[in-house]
């Protein structure tokens, strides 16, 4: 069922996508917190402690309310209990409005527009860019924000409810990301910043759930793209980038759209409290951005902006392809 629990999610969401506000991301920052608050004691197995509370505990509490409906009521109340899930965390409209925004201002030539959008989405300093790099910047803003928001959660989504775990997939790996950024803005706060050691274990806790989800992104890009050179750069160019997972990503971007991609990366300004107001998958003020290589390939344009939503919709559409024959496959098997 993992299908249409999908198919469902991804609909309305589109029709009625979650508020910028909402209850939940305001749980999930008090419960990030909490633990932080009371677990972070500075030594370096309270790290780990910090983080296994912080990302397990409303991981077991989907999977445990999955099990229950599935114990005590018909198949299809579990079912909707996915589709709840998934909507709060699988979704391009948390995040494709400030695209789209940008995409616009740069196609009737208002480039002063798309630099202040881009500077609002991202908090960076982008005064000064030409257009080239306006467009870089939204390209590799964009494909690491799809993944996050829809391919990363379909992957750990779809291989834990096919071990009978339910929507815990798509809680675990997008609290992974949540509690990662948080700790890393809390580095910086004034009052009570966060220690090196919880720091440490949730980079190291998401560079390891995120490098499966990171691959399976760039191969569908592959496919759906200009195969051959979306594998080379794949293999030549992602050690440019200071993030490996997000390095695959951006290089298979890179071939498969061939458009130059990395460079040096925008300033961030610091706004104070700025994450409580964020989605999961935006950027931390205040986090230092490395610069990167770049790769080969044409300059950005506008243009490129269009080809970066066929390759993320047919990268999509194929992946639920995939999955409606798997589901096929079981029903009749």
């Amino acid at each position: 069922m993992s299908f249409f629990a999908i198919l469902c999610a991804l609909l309305i969401e589109q029709v009625r996508p979650l508020a910028h506000h909402n209850p939940v991301y305001g749980a999930v920052l008090a419960w990030t917190r909490w633990t932080s608050r009371n677990f972070d004691a500075g030594k370096p197995h309270h790290g780990w402690v910090a983080w296994a509370l912080a990302v397990g505990v409303p991981t077991l509490l989907a999977l445990g309310v999955h099990w229950l409906l599935l114990l005590t009521l018909p198949l299809p109340f579990a079912v909707l209990w996915s589709i709840a899930v998934l909507y709060v965390t699988l979704g391009f409209r948390q995040f494709s409005h400030h695209f789209t925004g940008i995409r616009d201002a740069l196609d009737i030539g208002d480039e002063a527009l798309a630099r202040s959008l881009l500077a609002h989405w991202k908090r960076v300093d982008a005064a000064d860019l030409p257009r080239s790099e306006i467009v870089r910047h939204v390209i590799e803003y964009s494909v690491i924000a799809a993944h996050r928001h829809v391919f990363g959660v379909l992957a750990w989504f779809s291989v834990l409810a096919a071990l009978g775990l339910g929507p815990a997939g798509a809680v675990f790996y997008r609290m992974s990301e949540f509690v990662a950024r948080y700790w890393a803005h809390k580095n910086n706060a004034s009052i009570q910043p966060a220690s090196v050691w919880v720091q440490e274990a949730a980079d190291r806790a998401w560079a390891a759930i995120d490098w499966l989800p990171a691959r399976i992104t760039a191969l569908g890009f592959a496919v759906v793209g200009s195969f051959e050179e979306a594998i080379d750069c794949w293999r030549n160019d992602a050690r440019r980038f200071p993030d490996p997972n997000d390095g695959v990503i951006l290089a298979a971007t890179s071939g498969a759209l061939n458009v130059r991609l990395g460079g040096g990366q925008l300033r961030a300004i610091a706004v104070p409290d700025a994450l409580p107001h964020a989605q999961a998958g935006d950027p931390v003020s205040g986090m230092a951005v490395l610069d990167s290589g770049s790769t080969p390939g044409r300059e950005p344009e506008p243009g490129h902006l269009r080809s970066v939503v066929g390759l993320v919709w047919r990268s999509v559409v194929m992946w639920m392809v995939l999955l409606a024959l798997l589901t096929l496959a079981r029903l009749l098997g």
